[in-house]
């Protein structure tokens, strides 16, 4: 890939991706490295990433926007779940504010990266969706803030008999514009977040809205909105009330998380005493809301203001547990021998798993398998220089994890920059004992674990999942900790890369 590579543009950072993650990073870029120079590449049309690609009804956040939204932009829309257009305006608007909005290059898909050692530099080739044609980008870091899923589709389950079923099927993650649901009768398979969603925001609209589940999902209803972020916003000012509410949040979400792992009877109890409140006599909680799994083995649903809930009590919609047996003309045949009646399906069946948007890693042209790689402070992936990847928590919102790895690159710039090191790259023990990269059970993280990196079993190749203990080890830990080895290129090697960034200029 090196040889008569000649890049377009050569900056210091390059970022993959202008949804919540890339925006974030370029706003740290800006405000703590604003020497260093950077461009975007973002395969979509606008900002927004996640938040531009879907648009299936009520799509939103599940978790809390004062937890969710940037360190450094409050949130001050008083829903505490912010519907989708919502969350791509707070992206957009940031992006515009802070400048960032022309340093990214739309309709630009990155499909290959080589790290050349003797330049110290990756050298970055992306795709061009509308006229296909292939531009190169130079570079020093590497920031992949594309997220942790397939964009061209979700996770596809062929079901026996589809072809026979007469109505619509729907996929959320490629929701048709001005689909038309009135009066119609939709099963949505699945009870992930997709699913807990859509129930109540299709139900009154549509004739009937069921959702067919294998088994149960822990389902929560939390407030809509928060009265402590109320108050605080009375009696402080804006910035100040903002962060004591992530503080609040924060420690709230951690004290849940530890309770529920070393307590998840307890929290089972109170979850399902919740529902019970929530529903009465009406259903059959134990056999439709009482998971197989312990609280926090897989993500919670949020449920705001209880509403799906309230679509359960006033009959727009039900719950059904049970196994397909195949799709019919009119619907899905069960294999408890009920049939049900669907105008339209809509298979919530989960996400598809895909690192870094699937760019292929090279260093010196060689093929860098990222299943081999053990992850470093949950950010950084061995054997691999000068590149960080965005990967959020599972068990809180994914902008804490994002704004702690964003002030961790920005303090390696500054630091190799004052000592003169070129690159630095995580080199685990031979001996290193390892784990799955994630602690979820999910599916869509089941059916990912062997084609993910792994992490170690202990700091700094593990991943704590915990904001508080990441917030002290990557925002105040130190940077030569012996695990990441910083180094300087030859002099040879500085006069060619000089030569290439001239002729990129």
């Amino acid at each position: 890939m090196s040889e008569g590579f000649t890049p377009s543009q050569s900056v210091d950072v390059l970022i993959v991706g202008a949804g919540v993650s890339g925006i974030g990073a370029a706003h740290h870029l800006t405000t703590r490295c604003p020497d260093q120079s950077y461009a975007i590449l973002e395969a979509r049309e606008a900002i927004g990433g996640t938040w531009d690609l879907f648009k299936y009804p009520g799509i939103r956040s599940d978790s809390d926007m004062h937890t969710f939204g940037y360190a450094f932009k409050p949130w001050e829309d008083g829903q505490v779940f912010a519907d989708g257009p919502n969350i791509k305006r707070y992206v957009t608007e940031t992006a515009d504010e802070a400048g960032i909005t022309p340093h990214i290059h739309f309709k630009h898909r990155v499909i290959e990266s080589n790290w050349n050692s003797d330049l110290a530099r990756w050298e970055v080739t992306a795709k061009r969706t509308d006229t296909g044609e292939r531009i190169h980008f130079a570079c020093r870091f590497l920031m992949m803030c594309s997220g942790y899923y397939r964009y061209d589709h979700g996770h596809i389950v062929k079901f026996e008999g589809e072809k026979d079923f007469k109505g619509d099927i729907v996929h959320p993650q490629l929701w048709p514009e001005g689909f038309d649901y009135t009066g119609k009768k939709v099963v949505i398979i699945g009870s992930g977040a997709t699913a807990v969603t859509l129930v109540p925001a299709m139900a009154g609209t549509a004739g009937h809205v069921t959702m067919l589940q294998r088994s149960p999902t822990y389902i929560a209803p939390r407030p809509a909105t928060d009265p402590v972020a109320n108050v605080f916003r009375k009696i402080m000012p804006r910035r100040m009330a903002y962060s004591a509410t992530r503080i609040k949040n924060v420690l709230i979400s951690i004290i849940f998380f530890e309770l529920a792992k070393r307590n998840p009877q307890m929290i089972r109890n109170m979850v399902m005493k919740h529902i019970r409140a929530e529903l009465g006599e009406q259903m059959d909680v134990d056999k439709h809301f009482t998971p197989k799994y312990n609280p926090w083995d897989e993500r919670f649903c949020a449920a705001p203001d209880g509403d799906f809930f309230d679509v359960l009590k006033d009959g727009s919609a039900s719950v059904v547990t049970d196994h397909i047996e195949r799709f019919t003309e009119t619907g899905i045949q069960l294999k408890s021998g009920e049939h049900l009646d669907a105008d339209v399906i809509i298979p919530a069946t989960g996400l598809e798993m895909l690192l870094a948007g699937g760019m292929a890693f090279n260093i010196d042209g060689q093929a860098v398998d990222p299943r081999q790689s053990i992850s470093y402070r949950g950010m950084m992936l061995s054997p691999i220089p000068n590149m960080a990847i965005a990967f959020g928590y599972t068990n809180a919102s994914w902008t804490l994890k994002i704004d702690l790895t964003c002030e961790r690159v920005c303090r390696l710039i500054k630091h190799m920059q004052k000592h003169g090191y070129d690159y630095c790259v995580p080199e685990p023990p031979a001996d290193i004992e390892t784990m799955p990269l994630l602690n979820l059970q999910s599916g869509y993280i089941k059916r990912a674990e062997p084609y993910l990196p792994r992490q170690g079993t202990k700091p700094p190749w593990r991943t704590y999942q915990n904001y508080i203990k990441d917030m002290m080890a990557i925002r105040y830990g130190k940077l030569e900790d012996g695990a990441l080895k910083f180094g300087r290129r030859d002099a040879q090697a500085e006069h060619d890369a000089d030569r290439v960034a001239a002729a990129a200029e």
